[in-house]
């Protein structure tokens, strides 16, 4: 028995589904196995698409040879042997609040394959697309933790940010898989600093709950009779997720944790008033309020505005996409700004202990620059190409040490050679944070189980002080 009611907002979900549907198929999905998580803690996902280029950020090789180095140098930090670009000054300052993993690879040169590689744990059985054939880590976050969630403030359990155009479930391989609809993140799409940007589907203004609380309760006498007559207790169960999305909709603490206005313009400033900025400090707000995933997805800095014609609208720095080195000047002051900003609000309030900020893309770029004609500068300019090869991660908070440097790769930044990791190492930290146990399984859709996490070890550096 389904009804149709004003809590099916076709927005709701990347699946077009309504609330009242997702909290119904979660409630429903039966995966067993899992143990009961007894942590509060939370994660922050940076996601770069297009790759970071590990040579012009965190792994810089000012003694290889001009082909392989590029234009920037490194510069000193405030610890003692860590170095970072030129391009990254307020990371200088503040290096014993993160750490860098240099080492990590895989084997997936196409974004699609090396998104699914990514996001998921596992190898995917296709090396090319974005449609998920293993649910992506937010999803197994959310089917672990979301049946644990007390839903007493209404928060979402996972939450993805990205830009507007870009909110479709498969654009980052962020897909349920076998999990179902019922466990992709909330999107939120949009330039958080945009004058006109707003949350769709979340909380609605205090005038309108009177009208809401008076429609439920029409609906509510409609199906009377159908309740009564009901001995399979499916209207009684309805009520109920009818109940969770109408507290979800109406919990001031819900649309508190997304109005950025509730911020001082000092706050603002400091994160930067462009959509890397607001949407990082977005993500602080809801893992403070609750939420335990956040997802944040930094391609264009400033969506509203006209991109350069050297430069690209995302990390991907081919040289037919832009010229590298005129990109990273236009892009890193404000990835700078915005990510050195969010560690130290996340010290500053306490928050470091429970929270962990993961900054990770697809893979990084070819350490020997590839000169080619631009697209649209139309010239001969410099840039660099899929390399999974190697890769730099960077992680702060989750009650760790920080200011480290984990792992190594050889003098032209092609390979790991020392703590040689992939992916799942990474994510076998992240399931270790959040007090998920990663070797437990999840039920498919033939009911088979899969182990949450086929391989890989959590990465002791990063393991919570004692």
């Amino acid at each position: 028995m389904r009804r149709r009611s004003f809590l099916q907002l076709g927005g709701f979900s990347v699946a077009g589904l309504g609330l009242s549907d997702l909290l119904r198929y979660q409630a429903q999905a039966s995966t067993g196995g899992v143990a009961p998580v007894s942590n509060d803690h939370s994660v922050i996902f940076i996601w770069l698409p297009g790759g970071m280029p590990h040579l012009e950020t965190y792994d810089m090789k000012p003694e290889a040879p001009a082909e392989y180095r590029g234009d920037f140098r490194p510069i000193k930090t405030n610890v003692k042997g860590i170095e970072v670009c030129e391009l990254l000054p307020m990371h200088a300052k503040i290096a014993d609040k993160f750490s860098i993993v240099r080492s990590l690879h895989h084997e997936f040169a196409d974004h699609g394959g090396a998104h699914k590689r990514m996001m998921t744990g596992r190898p995917p059985k296709v090396p090319t697309g974005t449609i998920n054939d293993s649910p992506a880590v937010s999803s197994i976050v959310k089917e672990v933790l979301g049946k644990h969630a007390t839903h007493d403030t209404g928060m979402p359990t996972c939450v993805a940010a990205v830009d507007k155009g870009r909110q479709g479930i498969d654009t980052y391989a962020m897909g349920p898989a076998y999990l179902g609809a019922s466990n992709t993140p909330f999107i939120v799409a949009g330039d958080p600093s945009a004058t006109d940007f707003k949350v769709e589907n979340i909380g609605v203004k205090q005038e309108m709950e009177t009208r809401l609380d008076d429609r439920l309760a029409m609906l509510n006498g409609m199906d009377r009779l159908r309740r009564e007559i009901d001995s399979s207790g499916v209207m009684n169960a309805m009520d109920s997720f009818n109940q969770q999305a109408m507290d979800m909709l109406t919990s001031a603490q819900v649309r508190d944790a997304f109005d950025l206005a509730k911020e001082n313009d000092r706050t603002r400033d400091r994160y930067g008033h462009h959509a890397y900025g607001q949407r990082a400090l977005m993500a602080r707000r809801l893992v403070e309020a609750g939420t335990r995933f956040v997802t944040v997805v930094w391609e264009n800095p400033q969506p509203g505005d006209k991109i350069p014609d050297n430069c690209a609208s995302n990390w991907d720095s081919h040289a037919v996409n832009c010229h590298i080195f005129e990109d990273c000047k236009w892009r890193l002051p404000r990835y700078d700004q915005a990510l050195t900003a969010l560690i130290e609000d996340v010290y500053a309030r306490g928050l470091d202990q429970k929270t962990m900020i993961v900054v990770a893309s697809d893979f990084g770029h070819t350490p020997k620059i590839n000169p080619q004609r631009g697209n649209k500068s139309k010239v001969m300019q410099p840039g660099r190409d899929h390399w999974p090869s190697a890769m730099s991660v960077l992680v702060s908070g989750g009650g760790a040490n920080m200011g480290q440097v984990i792992g190594a790769t050889n003098n032209k930044g092609e390979h790991p050679v020392e703590r040689v990791m992939t992916p799942n190492d990474l994510w076998a930290t992240v399931y270790r944070h959040l007090g998920i146990d990663y070797n437990t399984y999840l039920k498919n859709l033939e009911g088979l189980p899969r182990q949450i996490l086929p391989f890989g070890k959590p990465i002791e550096e990063l393991a919570a002080r004692a």
